[in-house]
């Protein structure tokens, strides 16, 4: 079945996409794999009629794109989706030591992590390295291959613990990195990974992640478990989507995969950024398209923006909206916000079911209760620089920015097969 081979392929994913840099080495391999060749910023582009092709941007977003056979600038058909995920980011001066005893790692947060989720539980440290090799600078994927916890207190010592507590991040998360002997190792196992000498490491960007697998469950395998679903899971259908799907007659189709989404997105990889309006630009002149032939275009593009939406919670159902409620494995979500956080329209939600009904699928709706706040995603953001007709969807999951999120088995191949009709 559909259902499994996908769920089977993410859960591949999520165990290599460790951090928003093995996120996009990742997908530029596979879309390597897949027949598409990659361009740098730095280069003049040459695109051909029917040509696959990638750019990527600091190493934690890529966009990827396929020129239409048709040798006009017609449309662009976008998906968009984030590589990041709420985590810990480790200092550059990390040791921290505990009475001579203990050597902590000092860590600050990203994101809006479910705090609880991170303690008591094998944690990983990865992200790149930038090593000095033959006089220049080389950057390099790590992964330190060892495992820190950060520990709960007894709740002999902490009483409050069940009542509401509330953790400090600077001081009850600092997670355990060795005892006494792990004295001034930490930096000495990043150049040993790096593989560089001991003057070589000249910068890094290391996270902790949750190297727990993919893990199916429940009575007919309707769920399934895994860290970093939000947005991963998105950003792997919008990849299997573009890669499965022949190039278009007409329209150039374009799978756009940002880095921080969720601290806001104003880098110059994030959604908030001039990285998609670049891309689209390069694209019009390579394929010697006038600046009014882009506008027009423009006018004529549709824009998928997914990210994750909240599905019904089993013990706290009185959280969702009373009748824009999605639940799981009942379809991918289309998100409505009256305040703009999402980009949902009629115009635009009419389009959506049309694709849905063209590829045999169905989509639940998703709004939130008049009385709490939403969140906002890569939709409305974009649409800033580049502005596009446009849609929020996304995979409804339990537990979001938690260390280990839920989502049903059956969500995935729905919406691949809305976005690989959108693609057509």
């Amino acid at each position: 079945m559909k259902k499994d081979k996908y769920i089977k392929e993410l859960g591949s994913f999520l165990k290599e996409a460790k951090t928003p840099y093995h996120a996009v080495s990742l997908t530029a391999q596979l879309l390597t794999k897949a027949g598409f060749s990659e361009l740098a910023e730095s280069d003049a582009w040459q695109v051909k009629p029917g040509g696959r092709y990638y750019v990527s941007r600091n190493g934690s977003s890529i966009i990827a794109f396929s020129v239409p056979k048709s040798s006009k600038l017609h449309s662009f058909s976008i998906v968009a989706a984030h590589s990041d995920s709420p985590t810990f980011r480790v200092k550059e001066n990390a040791e921290l030591a505990v009475a001579g005893q203990y050597v902590k790692l000092n860590i600050e947060g990203y994101g809006g992590a479910i705090l609880s989720t991170w303690l008591d539980r094998p944690l990983g440290i990865a992200g790149r390295v930038f090593v000095e090799e033959e006089g220049r600078i080389t950057e390099k994927l790590v992964d330190l291959d060892t495992t820190v916890v950060i520990p709960n207190l007894a709740i002999h010592m902490n009483r409050e613990i069940n009542d509401g507590y509330k953790w400090n991040k600077q001081v009850d998360l600092l997670p355990l990195f060795g005892g006494s002997e792990a004295a001034g190792s930490f930096d000495k196992a990043v150049i040993a990974k790096a593989g560089a000498g001991k003057n070589g490491l000249l910068g890094k960007d290391l996270v902790l992640y949750c190297p727990e697998e993919l893990k199916v469950w429940g009575p007919k395998g309707e769920f399934c478990s895994a860290p970093r679903l939000d947005d991963l899971a998105s950003a792997f259908a919008g990849l299997s989507a573009i890669t499965e799907n022949p190039v278009s007659a007409d329209a150039v189709n374009v799978l756009a995969i940002f880095d921080n989404e969720e601290v806001g997105s104003l880098t110059a990889q994030g959604a908030d950024s001039t990285f998609l309006y670049d891309v689209l630009q390069r694209i019009r002149i390579a394929m010697k398209a006038s600046e009014e032939d882009y506008y027009r275009a423009i006018s004529e593009s549709f824009l998928i923006s997914a990210d994750n939406a909240h599905a019904v919670h089993p013990n706290h159902a009185e959280k969702s909206d009373e009748n824009n409620r999605p639940y799981l494995n009942g379809g991918f979500v289309v998100k409505y916000s009256a305040n703009q956080k999402y980009t949902t329209s009629g115009k635009s939600a009419a389009y959506l079911k049309k694709l849905c009904k063209s590829a045999g699928v169905t989509a639940q709706v998703f709004a939130n209760r008049s009385d709490m706040a939403g969140g906002s995603t890569l939709g409305n953001i974009s649409n800033a620089h580049v502005s596009i007709s446009s849609v929020d969807v996304g995979l409804p999951q339990l537990a979001m920015h938690s260390a280990y999120e839920t989502m049903g088995t059956k969500d995935l191949s729905d919406m691949i097969a809305m976005m690989r009709e959108f693609y057509k």
